[in-house]
């Protein structure tokens, strides 16, 4: 049983959790065993994520300070429910649980809030087919770098035109 103090401090703790993500997806968790919980937590602790497993009426106190995730989350308390908190990457993060579901069926991923917004199902799993941060870093970098090497290319094809118009030249009079 916990005491008032212990409450208070928790629902601190989810409050201060859902000021520092940029998503916080909610998933069911019911019927997965002690060993995937732990490798779920593993995955998403690799893409700085968190899973914290939280009673509903906390939940619900702690929400009340972020009016917009509680307006998108309201009415979904039912059952048992765990929160992902998605501090870097939310793509990165919708990637791991949307993989994690089809390995182990007892997972379902019920809603979500991202910038005040509501993610259904759906949309969490369209979330994790878009590219992760650092794969659109290296795009742009690419993009970036296009010109320059367009650049040593052409100046590199004058003097190789160069050398090869003399060594048709040197071959002609060869013969």
């Amino acid at each position: 049983m916990l005491t008032r103090a212990q409450k208070a401090e928790r629902i601190s703790a989810l409050s201060g959790n859902l000021s520092r993500a940029k998503a916080t997806f909610l998933v069911d968790f019911n019927g997965m065993d002690v060993e995937q919980v732990t490798n779920l937590r593993k995955n998403l602790h690799r893409v700085d994520s968190e899973m914290k497993v939280v009673r509903n009426t906390l939940a619900k106190l702690a929400l009340k300070d972020h009016p917009d995730s509680d307006a998108a989350l309201d009415g979904e308390f039912v059952g048992t429910n765990a929160f992902v908190f998605a501090y870097d990457d939310a793509s990165a993060s919708a990637k791991a649980l949307a993989e994690f579901s089809k390995d182990v069926e007892a997972l379902k991923l019920k809603t979500g809030v991202m910038e005040g917004q509501k993610l259904d199902a759906d949309k969490i799993k369209y979330l994790a087919t878009l590219p992760g941060k650092d794969e659109l870093r290296a795009k742009l970098l690419s993009v970036f770098m296009a010109p320059a090497t367009s650049a040593v290319r052409v100046m590199n094809a004058v003097p190789s035109g160069f050398l090869n118009v003399m060594n048709a030249y040197k071959d002609s009079k060869g013969e």
